[in-house]
């Protein structure tokens, strides 16, 4: 399963090294990809298919549908990781995530996040300020859902 979360430096030419736990549970054959509040996604291949099928099957005349496949898909990169577990992350990803020296891996269940130190640390205060908030409109959406 892939939870927790590790603190890693970025090395010369944006390379980082995923953590090994997270190595394990996902295999050789990754995606890497914009996530939302500027976060990178790391998928392995096998997920990956299923969020693409899931975007391609519906319809292109569908705005959202089209917006939804140019962020995740328009800038996804498969990479490759050497005997220690690096990779490079590309200029363009690594600009949308605005990456310095440090990032964060999260680990959340069927992905992955990595997010600038400095990012994830604004985006901790803003889950420690709006926990409640958020549970409760995931409980109006489930109440919603279940009638």
């Amino acid at each position: 399963m892939l939870i927790g979360e590790y603190k890693s430096r970025v090395g010369e030419k944006k390379r980082v090294s995923l953590p090994k736990k997270f190595r394990d549970e996902l295999g050789e054959n990754l995606i890497l990809t914009r996530g939302y509040e500027n976060a990178l996604l790391v998928v392995n291949e096998k997920l990956w298919k299923k969020v693409a099928t899931e975007v391609i099957d519906g319809s292109f005349i569908n705005k959202d549908i089209r917006d939804t496949s140019r962020f995740l898909v328009g800038g996804a990169k498969e990479i490759t990781l050497d005997e220690q577990g690096r990779f490079v992350i590309p200029q363009s990803l690594s600009e949308y995530a605005t990456i310095k020296e440090d990032v964060v891996f999260i680990g959340l269940i069927n992905w992955v996040e990595i997010w600038d130190k400095d990012k994830w640390n604004e985006r901790l205060e803003y889950l420690k300020e709006h926990g409640e908030e958020i549970a409760e409109e995931i409980n109006k959406m489930k109440r919603k859902k279940d009638e």
